[in-house]
């Protein structure tokens, strides 16, 4: 299988015309890494640090390495403990490692291979280091994994970054629809059994002494956000956007919209979704085992593209949810059919707003208009076929 990374044609053209220029992309890839180490090194020596969500996660792991195991009584500054384990774990690594200090916090390694063009991200990642920024490393080493047919590998590492923070979740559903065209029913179940055991793992210390309280901190999935925090949808009336018939319609329209583009784009080579699922439930009897090779491109779209839909259709935004889908940003607007002004254009549209403090009516407004225009450059831009080549998973070689 080819395991190069999944990219548009338009994508490739770009890398010919910058070999066409001599640019070695390896040296060029390294070149972006040492400038954004340098502009790191500059941003934390010289702006000050925010203290927002520091101080008080580790409050809640200084209670967790005392022994306490009642989610309820996990508290810090900013309220309850609201993050399933792996939180935990991981900032409780970070304060081993750095002692609680905030500088030596600043300089992980893993942050100098990220993008390097948003003043946001930076600041996310360097000058507030919220369990967003682990959640997504994490998420994107599973999509990695996956990419490489390490489907069940990717599906632990997958349950890893959703222990972190459950926004993760977003990408269950696109995950769950490339799983089932990939593999057989009896390996995907198989995959998500071995997820929920990462989540037993993890949690199991607060399970065995807490469940009721841990399950419903941990994975509260009722939360309402501040109206003034929220980038999306400011343009609501406060009375609308707190209420839960706005959460209600917002969520029908999530899931028409996963439905539509699982039906309409990701299956449409299957003849739509109920098409593809009948054809599954009726493989389970007859018991076919086949196993498909989906090209990386169609991995990587079905991914970042249900993503983006939970995007749009979130009710609230706040600062550090950028990081949900930023590193996603270019590879969706290089999959539209817009010209390359218009992509830049767009793509400096979203920096800009995620970039204006307080967040705004038009600040707010212009982002979802951006959004919905990024949205519908997706459902007109044409669908990939999805597969590579097909084996009998008699002779695909097993993970």
């Amino acid at each position: 299988m080819d395991v190069k990374l999944a990219l548009p044609d338009s994508y490739r053209l770009n890398a010919s015309i910058c070999n066409g220029y001599k640019i070695s992309k390896v040296a060029f890839a390294f070149s972006l890494l040492f400038v954004d180490a340098l502009l790191v090194a500059l941003i934390i020596a010289y702006v000050p640090y925010t203290k927002i969500d520091w101080d008080a996660y580790l409050s809640q792991v200084s209670g967790f390495l005392e022994g306490e195991r009642d989610y309820q009584n996990l508290k810090g500054d900013t309220g309850p403990l609201v993050y399933p384990a792996g939180f935990l774990y991981v900032y409780s690594a970070i304060q081993f490692v750095t002692g609680g200090d905030v500088y030596p916090a600043q300089l992980p390694c893993w942050a100098f291979s990220l993008l390097c063009l948003s003043k946001r991200v930076h600041s996310i990642f360097v000058l507030r280091l919220f369990n967003d920024c682990f959640a997504m490393t994490f998420l994107h080493a599973s999509l990695a994994l996956i990419l490489y047919e390490r489907w069940h590998l990717g599906l632990m590492v997958f349950s890893a970054a959703v222990s972190i923070k459950m926004n993760v979740l977003l990408y269950a559903p696109p995950l769950l629809l490339l799983m089932l065209k990939a593999m057989s029913i009896c390996r995907v179940i198989m995959a998500l059994a071995g997820a929920a055991l990462v989540q037993i793992l993890l949690g199991l210390p607060f399970l065995l002494s807490h469940p009721v309280a841990y399950i419903s901190r941990a994975f509260n999935l009722g939360r309402v956000f501040i109206h003034f925090w929220s980038v999306n949808f400011k343009f609501i009336p406060e009375s609308i956007f707190i209420s839960k018939e706005f959460a209600f319609s917002l969520l029908v329209v999530h899931l028409l919209l996963l439905t539509a583009f699982a039906h309409f784009r990701w299956c449409k080579h299957e003849g739509g979704l109920i098409r593809f699922l009948r054809s599954r439930l009726v493989s389970m009897p007859l018991r076919i085992a086949t196993s498909n090779l989906l090209t990386n491109e169609h991995i990587a779209t079905t991914m970042f593209v249900g993503n983006f839909i939970g995007i749009v259709c979130a009710r609230s935004l706040h600062y550090q949810f950028y990081s949900w889908y930023f590193y996603s940003l270019p590879f969706l607007l290089w999959k539209t059919k817009f010209s390359t002004p218009l992509r830049l254009i767009l793509f400096l549209g979203v920096e800009l707003c995620w970039n204006i403090y307080p967040s705004n009516f038009y600040s707010s407004f212009v982002l979802f208009c951006i959004h919905l225009t990024i949205l519908w450059g997706l459902w007109t831009a044409p669908s990939e076929y999805p597969y590579l080549k097909i084996k009998s998973s008699i002779q695909r070689k097993e993970e």
